[in-house]
């Protein structure tokens, strides 16, 4: 493991402390945000960055429509409905041969800041 693999301690336990004090939705709003940021970076970047954080995104986006697609799930039918076809429409764009990063970043956004209310 490289010395950088490891965060310092203040910061890993800031970020734990930080953690416990979210709710489950606000912990999914900052998953959002961080393959927000990470698409948003990669538009600048190379397409090894490009690829890393669009299949970051894809994990993502396929989790949320297996999730909505679970007949447990206990979110209302038409959200989950609406949130299944979200998914689609993200997963679509990242199987593009040229994703449209700035579509995909704003749908996180929209989406995370949903989580937030």
């Amino acid at each position: 493991m490289t010395p950088d693999a490891v965060p310092p301690p203040a910061k890993s336990g800031a970020a734990a402390a930080y953690r416990r004090q979210l709710t489950a939705k606000q912990m999914e709003a900052e998953v959002f945000a961080r393959c927000t940021r990470a698409i948003r970076a990669a538009e600048a970047g190379s397409a090894l960055d490009r690829a890393r954080a669009v299949a970051d995104n894809r994990r993502l986006w396929d989790a949320v429509g297996t999730s909505v697609g679970d007949p447990s799930n206990a979110l209302p039918q038409p959200l989950r409905a609406g949130l299944a076809q979200l998914a689609l429409t993200v997963l679509r764009e990242c199987d593009a041969d040229e994703p449209d990063l700035g579509f995909i970043a704003e749908v996180n956004e929209h989406t995370a800041a949903g989580l937030w209310r």
